[in-house]
């Protein structure tokens, strides 16, 4: 299947550095191995659960009255280069921003990019996580890394960076604030994290900066093992990217706080959840409007997650004006993800993708 685009592409102008040094990747080469059911759960599904939980607090009303607390936007479809043959799948983009304020739009990068792949027919569910430093076609701002993307041109630009790199269908999006993970952490009474002996002197040093970013005292972590983090230290766990595993594991470490937090959910009162969705929806941002989520709500029950998938499979280090992690290619790494996600053993790679994927190759040097 080739991909079919409705919007031409516009390289713009690449930001060229000085001097550029070619290294070589020093992180490890290994990838997080696939999960089975829900090891991995992403933001998105977490609030879904919320809500099947407010079915039985309320009813319809209800579920209404709390989802339109949501920051709620509009985005031109026609404009976000959807490839319009693939069926059957619905692709949610989940973007986790570290903002300053309130604010989830411009200027924010998306530290984490997750799209939930739902099989509207089999009802299984794939989280493909897109790593943060990976080197792709940004329109206006030429190869860069897909965590600027959101920064350039909040989630329309992100989305579009996705389909056009990565020959996808999204058109929506929800985004929350690592703000709102530490809050809701702290709703939940913490959750229970086994932190290991080289994670002690970073998790540290980022928990003295949520800290003072998010307003939320806490305090440090003193020793190894399992414990019961707070919100702050629950955030700054979650952005640990120096130890063995780099961005790689550091995406491991999202993932294992959310799926703490479902833990600890299901645990909850009906008032407990009650209070808990007070504090998050209001700070959801998405372009799903209440009537759709409500509509998926009939099918959440046999929504299965299958799999996380970690994107690109296979990628090499490189240090320009900075480091970036460059897909080997591009164009082996969008056939493989459209035989593993979409199950499409005949896929072609669209000639777009062929262009940008080569143009990778010349300037990092990277083939295989």
């Amino acid at each position: 299947m080739a991909g079919k685009h409705s919007a031409s592409r516009s390289e713009g102008r690449e930001r060229i550095p000085r001097k550029e040094k070619i290294v070589k990747n020093n992180r490890p080469p290994k990838k997080p191995k696939k999960a089975k059911a829900l090891k991995v759960i992403g933001i998105i599904l977490l609030i879904l659960i919320i809500i099947i939980a407010g079915i039985g607090i309320g009813g319809y009303s209800y579920i209404v009255s709390k989802l339109d607390k949501m920051q709620q936007v509009q985005i031109n479809i026609d404009e976000l280069n959807v490839n319009e043959e693939i069926k059957g799948y619905r692709n949610i983009a989940l973007f986790g921003v570290d903002s300053r304020d309130s604010n989830l739009g411009k200027g924010n990068r998306s530290d984490c990019i997750i799209i939930a792949s739902i099989n509207e027919k089999t009802k299984d569910v794939r989280l493909l996580s897109v790593y943060r430093d990976t080197y792709v076609q940004i329109e206006g701002h030429g190869l860069d890394k897909i965590t600027h993307a959101y920064s350039y041109g909040e989630a329309p630009l992100a989305i579009k960076t996705l389909n056009t790199n990565l020959d996808l269908n999204i058109t929506e999006f929800v985004t929350v604030n690592f703000d709102l993970v530490a809050e809701a952490v702290d709703a939940l009474g913490g959750v229970e994290i086994t932190i290991e002996t080289s994670e002690l002197e970073y998790i540290n040093d980022y928990i003295k900066g949520t800290s003072e970013n998010t307003g939320i005292k806490s305090s440090n972590i003193t020793k190894a093992g399992k414990q019961t983090l707070d919100g702050v230290q629950a955030v700054a766990y979650s952005r640990i990217r120096y130890t063995a595993g780099g961005d790689y594991k550091r995406t491991e470490r999202m993932r294992d706080v959310i799926e703490a937090m479902l833990k600890k959910l299901k645990t909850k009162s009906v008032g407990e959840i009650n209070n808990l969705m007070d504090k998050i929806l209001p700070k959801v941002y998405t372009n799903i409007t209440p009537s759709s989520i409500i509509a998926m709500v009939p099918n959440l029950l046999s929504y299965n997650v299958t799999e996380s998938i970690g994107w690109p499979y296979k990628t090499q280090g490189i240090t320009l004006d900075r480091w970036y992690g460059v897909p080997v290619t591009l164009e082996s790494n969008v056939k493989q993800l459209h035989k593993e996600l979409f199950d499409e053993e005949n896929y072609e790679i669209p000639q777009d993708i062929k262009e940008i994927s080569n143009k990778i190759i010349n300037k990092t040097g990277y083939k295989q």
